[in-house]
């Protein structure tokens, strides 16, 4: 079992950076792989990025690339997401999740990741 604790959420400008944190419970965090994905009102949760368990691999969805940067220290079993450069259209909800230890590599599938935090709101004025 797995709990996760996201925080970090706020109002910014456009072109600001948030970061976003991901408090998990338990002594097995640095056996996951964990995900971040959002969800913006009326529209269905959009992955957004993933590390493996180690750190030594990361995937990003294609409209963040170049401006998140996730991240993670085991030895807090906390895991990151730096947001810069923010946009209007980056405004939802935002989920940290575990993925399935079952599941092999690093996946971007929502239905794979079996525990999921509260989220935590994101809002980018323009």
């Amino acid at each position: 079992q797995v709990q996760l604790v996201e925080s970090g959420g706020g109002l910014v400008q456009a072109g600001g950076s948030l970061r976003l944190s991901c408090a998990a419970s338990g002594r097995t965090f640095s056996s996951y792989t964990m995900g971040w994905f959002c969800q913006a009102p009326g529209k269905e949760r959009e992955f957004v990025a993933a590390i493996s368990y180690s750190g030594g691999r990361t995937r990003y969805a294609d409209s963040v690339k170049g401006r998140f940067t996730i991240s993670r220290d085991n030895a807090k079993n906390t895991v990151y997401l730096q947001m810069n450069s923010l946009k209007p259209e980056d405004t939802a909800v935002y989920y940290c999740a575990a993925q399935d230890p079952a599941i092999v590599g690093v996946t971007t599938t929502p239905r794979y990741f079996n525990y999921w935090g509260q989220g935590t709101q994101v809002t980018v004025s323009s």
